[in-house]
Parts: structure tokens; sequence; C-alpha cells
């Protein structure tokens, strides 16, 4: 396996930095953030690393050429917005935005785009599932005709008012995800699959490795810890942010060693990125590279790097 981050917690370094760090902190590879310009609508979103409406093939040439010199693999090419939005501008921009992305990791030989699918946090699964089968039959099958995989992280997006009741991404579970490849079979579509957030919905984040192993296309190395005294106090009904707290690898209730064997059992050999949202990391710069050196030197004794 190959161990890298995601670059959201990088948003003031250039492309040309955030390269020049992975390489000189032992990274093998870096998830490039491809927002649109412009003012971020939540935390660590609005990142932009490769701006995709703007490739020309003189950038394209100039990222490759990077990618070359400073030997780091792209794993993915991420945007994580929301395509299923109430908000039909919002929709639309996310899903056009979207294939962009697609059209990049095509184009600088990346093969991977990592998304949620989005939701209607107002409206139930079943209600949103024919939006879903709308919006992301023809992103698959452009992917796919270009070549490329779209790896959807299982991250409920459950934790703000605007979030609430429903969270604003459907694929949360294997019985969703199940339902999600019987109706879209495409083998570009799969998993960006992150255990931290089966910690705080009370799953079992190490079954579905095996049962989903042919649809593991990128992992994400995020922690989470549990303070079981509030949730004793407010419930599991209650906001999980009174009661739950991402982490950097190794400081939260995953156990990374379990974790990782079972990645190895089900025969996954490709990328892992570090995902921080560590408060206690973010003070400063500083702080933050520190989070990511830390998050590899606990990582990489149950990978090759």
């Amino acid at each position: 396996m190959k161990l890298g981050f995601v670059s959201a917690i990088l948003p003031e370094y250039t492309l040309e930095q955030v390269f020049r760090f992975a390489r000189d902190a032992g990274f093998s590879s870096v998830e490039l953030m491809c927002w649109p310009p412009g003012k971020a609508e939540r935390r660590y979103a609005g990142v932009t690393h490769v701006d995709v409406t703007d490739l020309s093939p003189g950038a394209i040439d100039r990222i490759r050429d990077l990618v070359a010199l400073q030997q780091v693999e792209i794993s993915s090419l991420g945007y994580y917005p929301n395509p299923l939005s109430a908000d039909a501008d919002e929709a639309e921009l996310a899903a056009s935005h979207l294939r962009r992305v697609i059209d990049a990791a095509h184009a600088l030989g990346a093969g991977m785009v990592t998304s949620f699918v989005g939701r209607d946090p107002a409206r139930s699964v079943d209600d949103n599932w024919p939006r879903f089968l709308e919006v992301w039959r023809p992103l698959v099958a452009h992917a796919e005709s270009r070549g490329v995989k779209i790896a959807i992280e299982n991250c409920p997006m459950l934790f703000t008012r605007d979030e609430w009741p429903g969270g604003k991404n459907l694929a949360t579970t294997p019985a969703i995800w199940q339902r999600m490849f019987n109706d879209i079979k495409s083998p570009a579509f799969g998993l960006n699959y992150d255990p931290s957030h089966f910690i705080w919905q009370g799953m079992d984040y190490l079954a579905p490795i095996g049962e989903f192993r042919d649809r593991i296309f990128h992992v994400h190395a995020k922690d989470a810890r549990i303070d079981r005294a509030a949730l004793d106090r407010h419930g599991v009904l209650s906001y999980p942010k009174l009661w739950h707290t991402p982490k950097i690898p190794g400081l939260g209730d995953v156990r990374w060693g379990a974790f990782f064997a079972a990645l190895g059992d089900a025969g996954y050999d490709s990328h892992v990125a570090i995902e921080v949202e560590d408060r206690a990391f973010e003070g400063s710069l500083e702080s933050r590279l520190s989070s990511l050196a830390i998050s590899r030197r606990h990582l990489i004794q149950f990978c090759n790097g």
C-alpha cells in the first residue's frame, strides 16, 4: 500500500510546495483538492491545488513534470460537493464541476476521482434515490468512458444544522452501497473507504472490507474518538459533534493494525491518504505539517509507504 495525504490541510501551499513537502516527508502520494476557485463553503472545502477550470495542455504538462520530478504520485483528484442538493443551482454546479475533475484525472493520468454522491438531507434515502440515479448514471458513464474511477467516501456529512437530519451524502452504509452498485453496475464506481465514519456510527469497520473488496478504490486514514460520557448524556440522535471528535491516526478508537490486516487480506494494495481534521493540530501551519508526519510514523508500521 502507498501512504499519502489529503492536500486540503495545506490550503496556503502551492501545488509545488505540496509535492515538495510530500517528497521530503517520505510520502508516496497525494490526494489533490480540486474545488472551484473561490470562497470555501465549509471547513476543508474550497481548497484548489489543481484548478480544473483552467487546465491548458501546458498546465497539464507542468503537473505531469512535477509528478515525475518529485517522484510523488497523485492518488486521486478530490472534490466533495453535494450534487443532490435541494438547491438546483448548487447541484448543477457540483455535477458540472465533477465532470471537469473527471476530465482532469484522465488528462493527468491519475485515473481516480474521490467525492460524495450527495443527498437532500430533508428527504429519505428512498425519496433521494430517483435523483441519485438521474445524476450519477451519466457521471459514472462519463468517468468510465474516460478510463477514470470514482471513489465515493462513506462520510454521512451529518454534523451541522443545515445537514440535519439526513446528512448530505447517501453512501454511508453497506446496505446503501449494495443498492448503489446494483443500480449502477459500472466497474468505474466504487468507494473511498474511511473507517472513522463507522466508529461514530457504531458500526463494524472491518467486516465490509472483505465484502466490498472489489469496490474499494481508495482509502482515507482518519481516526475518531467517542466521548462515552457525552454520548450517554446526549444520545445517538443528537448532533455527533457533541460526543465525537475527529483525530489523527493513532489518537482515536480505530484499531489500525486490524484495519490494515483486513485491507491486506482483501487484496488492497493501492493508496491510503491521511486526512487531517484534528483541531488539536490546526493552530499553525507547523502543527498541521507535524500532524501529517506523526500520522505517517504511526501508519508506516502497517504498510510499505
